[in-house]
């Protein structure tokens, strides 16, 4: 019996290795979280063996398949990747702006994720550097040889400027890209308006500051990878940054309607090792592949109604034009925080009619406050500051380990505007407070201090 199923056994795991190929790519690739929150997770889901470049070498038997026994993610926090796009050209030294700036985000606790995208012409302050477009803290941090080089100045700058942590990224070479849909067979975008772009910038190595004229006629046109990538990167239209935000979306969806179809998949897994190539030439990331594969595998886990997606768009933005003469976007700032958290936070709509006392007291909510650092004593005082205006806390007790890196409150039965003061009172952003729908615990709220909560001292007299 054994021998009869091993084909079939070596089939899916060529199957398993092709996917994770494609999600490693479709992760460092510009909007694909959503994508492939919807559309992957029934191919992966269904293996128990995915592959790592760790597990062997590729030395030895050029194109082989590694196996390990694939391992869920671990971590209980919120995951954010900043995904960056360069515009990396043969026979030009870097350093290299980025072209493309977008944060994936998963939290596995909630089963929740998104995508936000980041549009260059963001004018911002970037730490040590003034201010500049946001799309230049890469380039500066590798000029510079900022520690981490480039992608930790720019992981740094989206930290500072959005108020959320970053803890990857991925780089990623847009000729990976244009390979990538080339070895598909290309893909069919529908266009809504003409694209007339007389300035599109030169890719020829020869004529670099040259121009290559782009046109796409309205309707369905079939893209190779060059085509495809000209349509995603393009700014001209009248959205500019923020339709070729959308445009990259689309083209992502494309990507995964081809090679997720089940004709395709055949030919496509005798590619696999082409594609590896490709993608190892072309990738830069501080995650692991075994890393990526367990985040992918997550990420089938997410239902579809606990995604989320956004661009900053123009309505949160201003056009200004500097001293100097650059046309950039100048953000609104409590326009930006909205659009951050529509996608980091879970939605609370609290009643204007109640004030907060009534609320607090309608809900009635029961919380329990864990110490995930190791600062000893730190849950019982806080309990105390919490009781001392007027938070039913219940129990104070030590949580599971004391590496927290960021403060938590999970609501578990709905009671959000709790959690809400809770946030106020604890000088928390709304990005701590999480839902957890269907969660089971032994307080309807609980608070997990971690290593970025300052204590507020002694607790206030009723």
């Amino acid at each position: 019996m054994a021998r009869r199923n091993t084909g079939k056994s070596h089939r899916r795991n060529e199957v398993a290795f092709f996917v994770s190929l494609l999600v490693l790519f479709l992760i460092v690739s510009a909007g694909v979280g959503y994508i492939l929150f919807l559309q992957v997770k029934d191919l992966v889901a269904g293996s128990t063996i995915l592959p790592s470049v760790f597990g062997g070498s590729q030395e030895e038997n050029p194109g082989a398949l590694p196996e390990i026994t694939l391992k869920p993610w671990e971590g209980t926090e919120r995951v954010n990747v900043l995904l960056l796009g360069i515009d990396e050209r043969q026979n030009q030294e870097g350093p290299w702006r980025t072209d493309t700036m977008i944060i994936l985000t998963i939290d596995p606790l909630t089963k929740t994720g998104g995508v936000l995208s980041i549009p260059r012409d963001l004018w911002v302050p970037i730490p040590g550097y003034g201010e500049g477009r946001i799309n230049t803290a890469h380039y500066l941090g590798d000029l510079y040889d900022y520690p981490g080089g480039g992608p930790a100045l720019a992981m740094r700058t989206v930290e500072y400027n959005l108020g959320i942590p970053v803890h990857h990224y991925v780089r990623l070479n847009f000729q990976a890209f244009v390979k990538l849909v080339d070895q598909i067979g290309g893909i069919d975008i529908y266009v809504e308006e003409e694209i007339n772009d007389p300035t599109y910038p030169s890719s020829d190595p020869a004529d670099p500051y040259g121009y290559d004229p782009l046109y796409i006629p309205a309707g369905w046109v079939h893209m190779d990878g060059e085509l495809a990538l000209k349509y995603a990167r393009t700014r001209h239209s009248p959205g500019g940054d923020f339709d070729r935000a959308r445009r990259q979306q689309q083209v992502m969806r494309a990507i995964l309607e081809k090679v997720t179809r089940l004709d395709l998949l055949p030919q496509l897994v005798s590619q696999a090792p082409q594609l590896w190539v490709t993608l190892n030439d072309s990738v830069k990331t501080d995650l692991q592949l075994d890393e990526i594969v367990s985040l992918a595998y997550l990420a089938t886990q997410i239902p579809e109604e606990n995604i989320r997606t956004a661009v900053i768009s123009e309505e949160c933005t201003m056009f200004w034009t500097t001293p100097d003469g650059q046309q950039v976007l100048v953000p609104i700032r409590d326009c930006v925080r909205e659009v951050r958290d529509s996608v980091f936070v879970v939605q609370v709509t609290p009643s204007p009619d109640e004030d907060l006392a009534v609320q607090l007291t309608r809900e009635a909510a029961t919380v329990e406050v864990q110490n995930g650092t190791g600062t000893a004593g730190l849950a019982h005082s806080t309990g105390e500051f919490l009781r001392g205006h007027g938070i039913n806390v219940i129990n104070e007790t030590n949580a599971d380990r004391f590496d927290y890196a960021e403060t938590r409150i999970y609501v578990y039965t709905g009671k959000e505007q709790t959690a809400r003061t809770i946030a106020q009172l604890l000088n928390l952003p709304p990005t701590a407070m999480v839902v957890v729908p269907n969660g089971q615990a032994g307080a309807d709220i609980v608070v997990v201090l971690g290593a970025d909560y300052q204590p507020l001292g002694p607790t206030p007299t009723p």
